[in-house]
């Protein structure tokens, strides 16, 4: 039977489309019309003025709902991801802080275990460290930072194949050329976190295949002096890439909204989408972290000591609002940078990321003030 979602200007990869309709069969998206008039048959789903945009894909995100990624068990994988697609992630990448091998192999096990089901929000893991220069640590645990172990790395590169979607690191460190030959080799794609790299270190990283910044701004440095010289941070050698997409954390928290807007305006929509870099206490009724080191306060994770950011409470409905509201962002570049961005940058554009006939039915829906109003997940009714 017919899905007709209406009632809603659309967003479609021309542009705003009105007095139409979305039609969904299925677990996937069958057409999307200029017309509302009914279909013969199919369910109406009117969204009241709300504007429809595609699904949320989150490609960054440490667990919700009270549960880690890091627990490594199908019910704690299954618990944070309902909890996030509550607020329109339709698409997700689990993510592991740094890291322990036989943790890794769990959860690589788990989410290949969860990935055999096709509808499944699930679409791969992505491995935040361990190797990081232990003087950008954040909160990473430092007692499991290390510079790449090639025995440890091609090992998890094999049993995480089809699997292990992303893997950032530090390229100043020592081995970080073999790593990034080994990841590009896998499909795996490489990102720069956690660093302290200079512009030498980001070129010669980029033209081996490491093209994406991982929560830009943080755990990086922007540009400092050296006596009487100014060198480049990372944070301006990877706006000098020109092939480097990057990803922030739009909270308006750990960036400040000029600065979200200021980076959107160099990168442009192409190369920029926004994540939660959310820990378990997302989408959770409760303050306590699974990290017992870290603490909830002003509305963002941080370690006890106050030393520096944990990461976000946030989720996939308050991205958009903050890029549109506070860094004064257009709305359909927000929707775009949460859907269509990241589905690029993840390959899995030909599948999600946009409103298109034989897509996955991800559909979202935001009132004229950025609240969500409805969830679809492969044509399933989350939320209405």
């Amino acid at each position: 039977m017919y899905k007709q979602i209406y009632g809603g200007r659309i967003l479609t990869p021309q542009g705003w489309l009105r007095n139409g309709s979305v039609i969904v069969e299925g677990s996937r998206i069958f057409a999307v019309e200029n017309t509302e008039l009914p279909i013969v048959g199919a369910e109406r789903i009117d969204v009241h003025g709300a504007d429809i945009v595609p699904g949320g894909i989150e490609l960054h995100v440490h667990g919700g709902g009270g549960r880690d990624f890091m627990e490594g068990t199908k019910e704690a994988f299954d618990v944070a991801v309902n909890a996030h697609l509550h607020y329109g992630t339709t698409a997700i990448f689990p993510t592991l802080s740094s890291s322990t091998v036989p943790m890794i192999n769990q959860a690589l096990d788990t989410c290949r275990e969860i990935m055999s089901d096709p509808t499944s929000p699930v679409q791969g893991i992505h491995l935040e460290g361990p190797y990081f220069n232990i003087q950008q640590a954040g909160a990473q645990i430092p007692e499991w930072i290390t510079a790449p172990i090639k025995d440890d790395y091609l090992a998890i590169l094999k049993r995480g194949k089809g699997v292990l979607k992303r893997w950032d690191e530090a390229p100043e460190l020592e081995g970080t050329a073999d790593f990034i030959r080994a990841c590009v080799k896998e499909g795996v794609l490489p990102s720069i976190a956690h660093t302290r790299a200079r512009y030498e270190n980001v070129h010669e990283a980029n033209l081996l295949g490491m093209t994406h910044a991982t929560h830009f701004y943080n755990a990086m440095p922007v540009v400092y002096k050296n006596r009487e010289y100014k060198v480049p941070g990372t944070v301006e050698s990877i706006f000098a890439e020109k092939n480097m997409t990057i990803e922030m954390i739009s909270d308006g928290i750990h960036v400040p909204p000029i600065m979200l807007k200021m980076a959107w305006q160099i990168k442009g929509t192409e190369q920029t989408c926004f994540i939660t870099d959310s820990l378990a206490c997302a989408a959770y009724d409760q303050a306590a972290a699974f990290d017992p080191r870290v603490i909830l306060e002003d509305g963002v994770c941080k370690l006890a000591d106050r030393s520096a950011l944990a990461g976000s409470i946030a989720t996939m409905d308050r991205l958009v609002r903050v890029a549109h509201q506070q860094a004064e962002i257009p709305l359909e570049d927000c929707c775009r940078m949460v859907s269509e961005t990241p589905a690029k940058i993840m390959g899995i554009y030909d599948r999600k990321g946009s409103l298109q006939s034989g897509k996955d039915a991800d559909i979202i829906a935001f009132d004229k003030n950025q609240n969500l109003t409805f969830v679809m997940q492969c044509g399933r009714v989350v939320k209405k």
